[in-house]
């Protein structure tokens, strides 16, 4: 019997299946501005992507007999959540904390989310983005955190910063919240003034960079998608599209590729768009990074590139390996239900990616059976095949185990016909060793500082 390679042991499916796509927006119902949701609807119509268009503004949540459904205002019916739904998030989901408790709870389904909690977060409050960039040494505008509302001018000198500046509100998208401030008197008159409206107020103000332009880079699964310029709009400041900006075509340096992949990366999102103001000397100086948003639009860069952005991007996920859950933190040890043993503590080891171990004694193999003991009790499984496995990390010595499969149960999900090898575990302090390849099914990340987070601590005493 030859000993398997590793890929022997992967039963994956089709990377070419269907799935189920949820729109989540904040669009109220009769509205038709929010360009890029319609979109997405309309294409996935045209794909026959089963799809629905869930408006958080008088949207409700079902979980019925196991199943978890969305429902618009007056929808009995509703769209089923499960691992096979995308959900794509649109809109200023952040502006209620209800409306983002729903994105929480698509995490919680198992379904792929674009953006999932935390990216959206993270990029939607501009100050914590901007330390989040700095942590990952990206070039930004400088930026500070204003906190003294009654004498703001003195803030600026004593962060020499230079008039003009921008000034935004700590959150707010499409350059609704930017403003240009040319001068101390103007400062303190707009923020006593803003203060005074909303004396919870959070307030940026930011070295201003005179431009022409901006570039604005989509960036899907870590990878540069689409990329725009946007001039500078006529008599303002900004060069948002949703502001009347006419992007162009624009082609990136590799240095500038470079950055804006690194700031998507540090704000770990499947589909980003990052803004940037290109340095003086593009092949050299990096770019001044302003923001990475995690509600991407297709407005204008559709035009500009004569690409059907929406179709390739839904395209892109049916492929499987573009889907995936946000993972759940667990410890480095977890209960475990195998049949028929039951509750069983499992080490979960990253460092192995080659096969996952029960314990076993007095391990037999004849024919196409193994046989061996566990919990006192002589079990016969049928051998599905034998592996080598190196012992130690100096000795040149390798030992072959023979594999069954086996159904495994964790945090309420069952895994089928799991791969496993027997050994002999007796002074390895668990029973059950799980390799990365059955985490990834569970979709967990380990704590490895912590035990028994998702489960209760076990004991066979």
């Amino acid at each position: 019997m030859r000993a398997p390679k590793f890929k022997d042991f992967i039963s994956e499916a089709k990377s070419d299946q269907k799935y189920r796509l949820l729109i989540v927006t904040d669009e109220p119902e009769k509205a038709k501005t929010f360009h890029t949701a319609n979109r997405l609807k309309e294409e996935a119509d045209k794909l026959k992507i089963d799809n629905y268009l869930f408006r958080l503004d008088g949207g409700t949540m079902t979980f019925e007999n196991g199943v978890r459904k969305f429902h618009n205002k007056g929808d009995d019916k509703g769209f089923q959540i499960g691992k096979d739904t995308v959900a794509i998030i649109r809109g200023s989901v952040v502006n209620k904390n209800s409306f983002m408790d729903f994105v929480s709870m698509l995490e919680r389904e198992g379904a792929t989310v674009v953006n999932n909690r935390s990216t959206i977060n993270m990029c939607y409050d501009k100050y914590r983005a901007t330390i989040r960039l700095a942590d990952y040494g990206l070039t930004q505008p400088k930026t500070v955190l204003l906190n003294d509302f009654d004498e703001p001018g003195k803030q600026v000198e004593e962060s020499e910063l230079e008039y003009p500046l921008i000034m935004k509100t700590l959150t707010g998208s499409k350059g609704v919240g930017v403003l240009f401030i040319e001068s101390e008197r103007a400062l303190t008159g707009i923020v006593q003034a803003l203060h005074k409206q909303n004396s919870d107020v959070d307030l940026l103000i930011q070295q201003y960079i005179k431009t022409d332009y901006d570039v604005r880079a989509h960036v899907l699964s870590g990878k540069i998608f689409a990329v725009m310029k946007r001039p500078v709009i006529e008599g303002d400041f900004r060069s948002n599209v949703s502001q009347g900006s006419e992007p162009k075509k624009h082609t990136l340096t590799e240095l500038e590729k470079e950055q804006v992949l690194l700031a998507a990366k540090a704000m770990n999102g499947s589909w980003l768009a990052v803004d940037f103001i290109a340095s003086s000397d593009r092949e050299k100086e990096p770019p001044y990074i302003l923001e990475v948003n995690a509600s991407a639009g297709t407005e204008g860069i559709e035009d500009v590139t004569d690409r059907n952005l929406s179709k390739e991007i839904l395209q892109h996920f049916e492929d499987k390996k573009n889907r995936y859950a946000t993972a759940t933190e667990c410890g480095h040890r977890e209960v475990v239900s195998i049949k028929p043993w039951g509750d069983m503590i499992a080490k979960f080891d990253t460092g192995n990616s080659v096969l996952s171990v029960i314990h076993g004694e007095d391990i037999k193999v004849k024919d196409d059976k193994v046989s061996f003991t566990l919990l006192g009790k002589r079990h016969t499984y049928p051998l599905e095949k034998t592996y080598k496995v190196k012992i130690g990390s100096i000795r040149d010595y390798t030992e072959e185990r023979p594999v069954i499969r086996l159904d495994v149960s964790f945090a309420g999900s069952l895994y089928k016909d799991e791969p496993f090898g027997i050994d002999n575990r007796a002074d390895m302090g668990t029973e059950v060793l799980l390799t990365r390849r059955i985490m990834t099914q569970m979709n967990v990340m380990v704590n490895p500082a912590r035990k028994y987070v998702v489960t209760t601590e076990y004991s066979l005493d």
